[in-house]
């Protein structure tokens, strides 16, 4: 529910200049509000009223005002709305309790003129009116994300399966190299024994075994040198692969993103600005044609006497004598003064209607290009924000693996000179050595050939171990994705079975509601009014695509009646009675506001022009509507009212001295 409603506590409307109304002040209760009276008596001009103060810009301002003031007291919130009449229209200020009217506006708002109800009598499109709240660029976006996650995921899983199948091989060089090490090893240990037990204290000269024991110590010092340097290599690498590695991943990443050239941006700049400037125009037009038709509705329901009775008294306005006798048969227009017939009058209000709603509908395909264009703009925003920063960190790591590889290439340098101290210094103690010392000197030659054997073999062997590790990495997280998978389809299947969700809870609410409403206004020969889906997505939701998803069913209005000698048969809406289709309407007009949860955000529902029901079928309907609806105002005629049970809340004589409520 929307934050700031309750279905529980009494709502107070405060209206100032608003359609007929110079000031008044309503309270309602939870449950039934009955707006009783005659023509004029401000009934329309109140629900237009609590619309306004609800956040709709479906209003107009009082005729001989500048502005108009309403608001709203609910729950200890106070929402306030002012209107004022500017030379480009009306234009609203404050906050209503809606930020987005369009499901009130369809489904709570059930005016004359309400589309849903007008769908039904003109026989439009009636799931474009059950759908239009659907934000169907919105679910587009989505589907399309969520097929690319799962895309994704499927990319990693078939990567998984490939080291799956190459682990064992990767396993098996692993052994070899282990087997190798070991026998160098063993190699190793034999040549450094044999070194540990020769007895260098031969019978030489003085002078040489002094100069040769000086050399070997060189010897043995070099060669351990050599060995740290040889190690510290080895780390190196490994941390140079690492950092390619790394390297690697990043400019996968970079070379995945998607183009984003700077000029893409200007362009949706660009078009931004041309359609909020199109939208804002519109919006402008909009309000000065509602003032228009406000204005028009409410003189014809005898709202703006003071203006009638002036253009009556006019000298050109007197007559003939067919116009005094009938007064009610033509109608005076406020602009030229001219008596017209109240039917052509009512024709340009209806044309003057079909095109405001053609215009609200250019007004919500512009708001839905603009938000396909904000987001465009934001993920090419996203997009160039992310390149930027993997080119950062892509140029830090080559800055890194530089200095790795300069010091890489000074160890190597140190290497080679301490290999080739290793061998001069091997060539000074060759003239000095005797043959004991020869031996001994073999021996060293043996082990230095057999550590730099070694060392290649770990540093190999520590290569596979980390081909290993990175692959049984990736191997465990095998059933993680193989889970978010799983829960990407999931979402999948919700995202492509929501248009058809919805279709058949509002067909199913609609013939539920229909079938038992039918039984309890007891039409005569009407056995059944009864919504059909046709022609939806045949495939299953798994495999088919976004765009068919999305253009979903088309619904079908049916009436089945059953003649006097019981034979049933199939008819059209346009042979059904005024009340019926009236009554028709209404229940469309439910069956939208329940599958769209419309109470959560406005737990209101305003009934007007109910004339063409009769009474006692009116007193049904709003018994049915209420056990729907936390609050239901509905205007009536004080006939129609008087069938209504004594319980509901009646307010007669809105902004009048005389006001009164019980």
């Amino acid at each position: 529910m929307h934050p700031s409603t309750s279905t529980d506590k009494d709502v107070t409307f405060t209206v100032e200049n608003i359609g007929g109304i110079d000031s008044a002040e309503v309270s309602l209760s939870p449950g039934v509000t009955v707006l009783a009276g005659r023509n004029a008596t401000n009934r329309t001009s109140f629900l237009k009223a609590m619309m306004a103060a609800l956040g709709s810009d479906w209003t107009a301002i009082k005729g001989d005002a500048k502005h108009g003031q309403v608001s709203l007291t609910l729950g200890g919130e106070r929402h306030e709305r002012r209107i004022t009449r500017t030379e480009d229209g009306i234009v609203s200020s404050g906050t209503g309790l809606l930020a987005d009217t369009t499901l009130a506006n369809l489904f709570a708002f059930l005016l004359e003129d309400n589309e849903a109800r007008q769908a039904v009598v003109r026989g439009d499109d009636l799931r474009d009116i059950i759908m239009r709240p659907v934000d169907t660029s919105e679910l587009r976006r989505d589907i399309h994300d969520a097929e690319e996650r799962k895309a994704a995921i499927d990319d990693e899983l078939d990567d998984i399966a490939s080291l799956k199948q190459r682990l064992p091989e990767l396993e098996q060089r692993r052994a070899a190299k282990q087997s190798e090490i070991a026998e160098i090893r063993e190699e190793l240990a034999g040549v450094e024994a044999r070194l540990d037990e020769r007895d260098l204290t031969v019978d030489l000269t003085q002078s040489n075994t002094d100069v040769l024991e000086i050399r070997l110590d060189e010897l043995r010092a070099t060669r351990e040198e050599l060995r740290r340097v040889r190690a510290d290599i080895g780390s190196e690498q490994e941390s140079l692969s690492a950092l390619r590695e790394e390297r690697g991943r990043l400019a996968a990443e970079l070379a995945g993103l998607p183009d984003a050239p700077a000029d893409r941006l200007d362009e949706l700049e660009s078009r931004l600005s041309a359609r909020r400037e199109r939208k804002r125009e519109l919006s402008t037009y909009t309000s000065r044609l509602q003032t228009i038709i406000g204005f028009n509705e409410e003189f014809v329901d005898g709202e703006h006497d003071r203006i009638a009775d002036a253009l009556g008294r006019s000298p050109e306005n007197v007559g003939d004598i067919t116009d005094q006798l009938y007064p009610g048969s033509k109608t005076t227009c406020w602009t030229c003064g001219a008596t017209v017939k109240p039917a052509r009058f009512e024709r340009t209000l209806e044309s003057l209607r079909e095109h405001r709603q053609e215009t609200f509908g250019e007004i919500d395909e512009l708001a839905a290009e603009i938000d396909e264009l904000t987001d465009e703009k934001a993920h090419i925003t996203e997009t160039v924000d992310r390149r930027a920063d993997l080119t950062d960190t892509i140029d830090e790591v080559d800055a890194e693996i530089a200095d790795r590889q300069a010091t890489l290439a000074d160890l190597r340098e140190r290497r080679d000179n301490l290999s080739s101290t290793v061998a001069e210094l091997e060539a000074e103690v060759t003239e000095l050595r005797s043959a004991e010392v020869d031996e001994v000197l073999d021996l060293h030659s043996e082990a230095n050939e057999l550590e730099f054997e070694l060392e290649s073999l770990e540093s190999t062997l520590e290569e596979i171990a980390e081909e290993i590790a990175a692959a049984e990495a990736e191997i465990r997280r095998d059933e993680a994705l193989v889970a978010r998978r799983e829960s990407v389809v999931e979402e999948l299947i919700d995202l492509r079975t929501r248009i058809d969700t919805l279709e058949t809870e509002a067909t199913t609410a609609f013939n539920e509601r229909m079938a038992d409403l039918l039984d309890r206004l007891a039409y005569e020969n009407v056995e059944r009014i009864w919504l059909e889906r046709l022609d939806g997505p045949a495939d299953s939701v798994a495999t088919v695509d976004a765009e068919s998803v999305i253009e979903g069913s088309e619904f079908e209005l049916h009436v089945v009646r059953s003649s006097e000698g019981g034979t049933v048969y199939e008819d059209t809406v346009a042979h059904l009675s005024e009340s019926e289709r009236a009554v028709t309407g209404l229940v469309f007009a439910l069956a939208g506001y329940l599958v769209h949860d419309v109470a959560d955000e406005v737990p209101f529902m305003l009934l007007d022009s109910l004339e063409a029901i009769d009474a006692e079928r009116i007193a049904a309907l709003v018994e049915y509507f209420a056990a729907e609806v936390p609050y239901l105002v509905v205007a009536l005629l004080p006939e129609d009212a008087e069938t209504l049970p004594d319980s509901y809340d009646r307010v007669r004589n809105i902004g009048q001295a005389d006001s009164q409520s019980q």
